[in-house]
């Protein structure tokens, strides 16, 4: 059996934190153990449920008190950053399941299950399948952006924040990429503006600000033909979920081509070879 006993970062540092274990216990037939599972847990029922992984639900009547998942978050950060804790948790002979992001050997085959655990709940897709829905009736490509700025405006130098009208720009440029088809754009973003003001010259929809809203944002993106964001698990999740083409941007006059776009096949490989660096 194995068990995770790390929470890196936000959800989708843990979803790619989860995976290569689930997709090993898929093709071996083992059990796995998630001490410190996500705040967005619920959202997944498949993974909550799946029969060949525990959670220890124990504490779930703490967390839904008062401010539990944020006490629940600073317990985890402390127990999970102390050396202490990192010999107890290696002499049960735990896993670090961030550090299995380069174990590729069963992902391909197990996607087809994988796809089904890792589907949030129905209340969640259906809105998602049906904003597509929306787009495409007044478009013939559906390209998703994912806006992170906020704490991207001083990590790794701020090499990867853009401007609102940068992201306009590169909305433009995909545009022109595609002339011959009519694009709309899928934005997730957790600031507040409105697409119409913000992008002009663009077809485009969005989410406000509601319960569930990365993860609806996140799995709408992996049902678009085109993803387009900085890079981010967030995204590079997206895209291997959904199996969708994906183009980080890395630059501000980044051009586009078509084969620009690839699906990812792996935390750390796109499907066309390219490697992604480990930031």
């Amino acid at each position: 059996m194995r068990i995770i006993c790390d929470a890196p970062g936000q959800t989708c540092n843990r979803l790619w934190t989860y995976v290569a274990s689930v997709a090993q216990c898929i093709a071996e037939h083992r059990r796995m153990v998630i001490i410190f599972y996500d705040w967005t847990i619920e959202d997944f029922p498949h993974l909550l449920h799946c029969p060949f992984i525990y959670f220890p639900l124990w504490h779930k009547w703490y967390l839904e008190r008062g401010n539990g998942w944020n006490n629940y978050k600073g317990l985890t950060w402390k127990v999970t950053h102390n050396k202490t804790w990192d010999g107890i948790f290696k002499f049960m002979g735990c896993t670090k399941g961030w550090q299995t992001r380069t174990d590729t050997r069963y992902l391909q085959q197990t996607m087809p299950e994988l796809k089904r655990i890792f589907r949030p709940k129905d209340a969640i897709m259906q809105k998602a399948e049906s904003t597509i829905v929306h787009l495409r009736q007044k478009a013939d490509m559906v390209v998703g952006v994912h806006i992170r700025r906020g704490d991207y405006a001083t990590w790794n130098d701020g090499r990867f924040y853009y401007e609102l009208e940068d992201y306009r720009q590169f909305m433009l440029r995909v545009q022109q990429l595609y002339s011959d088809r009519r694009v709309a754009f899928f934005i997730s973003s957790n600031e507040d503006f409105h697409c119409e003001e913000v992008f002009q010259g663009c077809t485009c929809q969005r989410f406000g600000q509601e319960p569930s809203g990365a993860i609806l944002d996140l799995y709408t993106l992996s049902l678009c033909d085109r993803i387009v964001g900085p890079v981010s698990s967030f995204s590079r999740w997206a895209s291997f979920i959904g199996e969708v083409p994906l183009c980080f941007l890395e630059e501000k006059d980044q051009q586009f081509e078509d084969n620009s776009f690839s699906k990812i096949v792996d935390f750390f490989h796109f499907e066309n070879g390219k490697e992604i660096y480990d930031w």
